[in-house]
């Protein structure tokens, strides 16, 4: 993400790039090209985001440590910049759950004064193969979305509505984010 947001980087990742292929123009580069990747910084949270690297280095899934509130405020202090909560979703039954959950998350930061620009669950309707991240067709259907394929709204969609109905009007647009990104 340094590279993408144009933040210098620390002596050893330098380093490790130089040592491994990159050229210090490349990084020049990047410090000089990330303009248009500067306006809002866009980030999903899934309860799979979080891992523990183990002492022989194999990786496991750890469930939420930190969550999306702590990981978020580090990236904001880092790179100054708009955030958006781009994707998240879980399956039912706890989907309602964890929508008030990461809701809660983006209003406490927003709070504490980071310019969030929207919140999105991801996807409107359920996903197939979304397990297996698409890499396999077996035509399993994961109920992710805020419909079934049928389009008959879950109980996550209802809340997500609910949402929207009960917040409008505390949380106006922000049209002025947009000056931000010159």
């Amino acid at each position: 993400m340094d590279l993408t947001y144009g933040h210098h980087l620390s002596a050893t990742i330098y380093e490790y790039l130089l040592e491994n292929g990159m050229s210090s123009d490349e990084y020049h580069w990047f410090l000089q090209n990330h303009v248009i990747s500067r306006c809002v910084m866009g980030n999903d949270y899934y309860v799979a985001n979080e891992n523990l690297v183990h002492a022989d280095g194999s990786i496991s899934q750890s469930g939420e440590i930190f969550g999306y509130y702590p990981i978020t405020s580090e990236y904001f202090d880092r790179y100054k910049l708009p955030v958006m909560h781009t994707e998240t979703n879980y399956d039912d039954p706890q989907a309602v759950a964890w929508l008030k959950k990461e809701w809660a998350n983006v209003h406490h930061l927003k709070h504490d004064g980071v310019p969030l620009i929207g919140f999105t669950w991801y996807s409107l309707q359920d996903q197939v193969d979304w397990d297996t991240g698409l890499r396999e067709n077996n035509g399993r259907v994961n109920p992710l979305g805020l419909c079934d394929l049928d389009r008959h709204i879950r109980p996550v969609g209802r809340a997500y509505k609910k949402l929207i109905e009960d917040w409008s009007r505390h949380l106006p647009a922000e049209n002025h984010i947009l000056t931000l990104c010159d």
